[in-house]
């Protein structure tokens, strides 16, 4: 029961330290994270352009079920319709399915190769770094701190290149091409759903920044 007095009486204190939540990063600190991520850059550049091409194939499902109804079911004559063309519009939305499915696989494969040499990159200085320190610094500073910054700070960094990155590029590509994709099957629609777009932008955005001070004041 201390201990989790003690707890919450640090983070209360952390929360009333204005210079924690108004910290900003150093000088240098994207350049010196760019060099971690410069012989992934193949890597990384491959991995973007499967998450763009990820994004094409999503967008061209709804317009080949629009040439099956539009085309296909409804051709002439409406009682049979054009069963060739739905036929072979069908094998390709079942093609374009399985390409998807080894875009994930080998996205995943590159975020992978990505991440775990990143982690081990990264392992290796914090570890060569701490080696190098006197005993007296051993004394100073906690256990758990310094395993904190091989393990979970590590991590994090990773992550922002693996999961952040690809999240970031993937959302603007697929909300770039779904739009055109709805602007071309139904500009009416389009223009209707953009509407209600900010019912859902709002909260989320409120809601964002409110998780992005928790974090800050977490970290």
């Amino acid at each position: 029961m201390q201990d989790a007095a003690l707890q919450y009486s640090m983070m209360r204190s952390f929360r009333r330290d204005s210079d924690v939540k108004a910290d900003k990063l150093a000088p240098g600190t994207v350049r010196r994270i760019a060099r971690f991520a410069a012989p992934y850059k193949k890597d990384l550049a491959v991995f973007l352009s499967l998450i763009v091409v990820a994004a094409f194939v999503t967008v061209l499902n709804p317009l080949i079920f629009k040439k099956i109804i539009d085309d296909g079911i409804g051709g002439n004559p409406p009682e049979t319709g054009d069963r060739a063309l739905v036929l072979g519009l069908a094998l390709l939305v079942a093609g374009l399915a399985l390409f998807d499915a080894v875009l994930q696989l080998w996205s995943r494969w590159c975020s992978t190769r990505i991440g775990e040499g990143l982690i081990y990159d990264m392992r290796s200085q914090v570890y060569a770094h701490i080696s190098k320190m006197p005993i007296a610094f051993f004394t100073r500073t906690q256990t758990g701190a310094l395993i904190s910054r091989l393990n979970n700070d590590v991590l994090g960094a990773q992550s922002a290149f693996t999961g952040t990155l690809s999240g970031v590029v993937s959302n603007v590509i697929g909300v770039v091409l779904t739009l055109i994709a709805m602007l071309y099957l139904s500009w009416q629609i389009t223009l209707l759903s953009l509407v209600l777009l900010p019912v859902f932008v709002i909260p989320a955005k409120l809601i964002g920044a409110r998780l992005q001070t928790l974090t800050r004041e977490s970290y």
